[in-house]
């Protein structure tokens, strides 16, 4: 057990102050409704959630070490769900609690109970289910064409930004276009796994939904390739970095662009009305660097002999046209939808 003294440090007081008691401030969070919270394990351990039942069935008391590693198991995965149950909760905050998960489902699973065949039909009706949903989105999108990158594809969600799965709600029809082959790849893991679970044969089962795992997980690793352009910002600090030199303004938080600060080795950017969530807090502490900037100071910057470069997201761009006119704004790369512009432009081949 750590010692009670782990209790008064700063990680810990801060999670109980700004998750637990909700007193976080700036609010750049959410919270998901309690009961998603809960049946979202559902979602996270299947295959194996099927079996999720069956632990109210196993024996947490004895003095011999499995009963023992099983209420510690229990005790485990109880705390860090109760705890989050009435705390502001994320999607993701039960991870801890996975291994403690992991270790009863395969108690349950080693019993080899007559669930085990009852868990396994439920298992393979699910699969069936998803492996025709995904054979009519192929058959809808097959012949959509997917120019550019899947940016083109996805819609704007804002106000869901706040919680880890917010993004889920850009996806459109035509953005599954772009994702046709790990869309098949998945397909082909749930149809083995429909399989092997409506032909039940304990270990052979089991084995055949793991390769399912597998293979829906390399599903997953292609799809975030397609997604690539949308979630980097590299060609454009590939582009910022073959550019002549210039100021560099970021059109929001420093988040939203961070990876170009890495990518384009920057040592310093100016932030344009982003001074808001974390950064908010140190921004006017004295000594603090002056690199937030507001329209006003835009336009003069953008307005002087000297070359500026602006890394802006799409639902942006039309602001800073009205902003500083479109004749001013000329494109330099755009990947992912976000754009570089320059204020000044040159001849290519030429570094002024």
């Amino acid at each position: 057990m750590a010692h009670p003294g782990h209790l008064a440090q700063p990680a810990v007081l801060r999670c109980i102050h700004d998750q637990f008691l909700n007193r976080r401030w700036p609010r750049d969070y959410n919270t998901v409704p309690r009961h998603l919270f809960w049946l979202f394990h559902l979602l996270w351990f299947f295959p194996w959630s099927a079996y999720l039942p069956r632990l109210a069935r196993l024996t947490y008391r004895g003095a011999d070490r499995p009963a023992r590693v099983r209420l510690l198991c229990l005790c485990w995965l109880g705390f860090i769900l109760v705890f989050f149950t009435f705390s502001t909760t994320q999607e993701y905050y039960s991870m801890p609690a996975y291994p403690a998960f992991a270790l009863l489902l395969g108690c349950a699973m080693a019993e080899g109970s007559a669930w085990l065949r009852r868990g396994a039909y439920a298992v393979a009706g699910v699969c069936t289910l998803a492996c025709a949903a995904v054979v009519f989105i192929l058959v809808q999108v097959w012949n959509v064409p997917a120019p550019g990158d899947i940016s083109a594809a996805l819609a704007s969600n804002p106000d869901l930004y706040t919680l880890s799965l917010g993004h889920m709600g850009d996806l459109t029809l035509n953005s599954f276009a772009y994702l046709k082959a790990p869309l098949a790849l998945a397909g082909a893991a749930f149809l083995l796994g429909a399989a092997a679970a409506w032909r039940y044969r304990a270990r052979a089962t089991q084995i055949a939904l793991a390769i399912m795992m597998v293979l829906f997980l390399n599903a997953a690793r292609i799809a975030m390739i397609a997604f690539d352009p949308y979630l980097s910002s590299y060609p454009l600090a590939g582009a910022l970095r073959a550019a002549p030199p210039g100021q560099v303004i970021f059109a929001d938080q420093y988040y939203t662009f961070s990876s170009v600060f890495f990518y384009a080795d920057l040592k310093q950017a100016l932030l344009l009305n982003g001074r808001y969530n974390n950064l908010e807090y140190g921004s006017y502490a004295p000594g603090a660097p002056d690199v937030f900037i507001d329209d006003a100071r835009l336009l003069a910057l953008w307005r002087e002999p000297r070359r500026a470069y602006l890394v802006v997201e799409g639902p942006t761009i039309a602001a800073l046209e009205q902003l500083l006119g479109r004749e001013w704004l000329h494109l330099v790369r755009a990947a992912g939808g976000k754009s570089l512009f320059v204020n000044h432009p040159w001849t290519a081949g030429v570094r002024p």
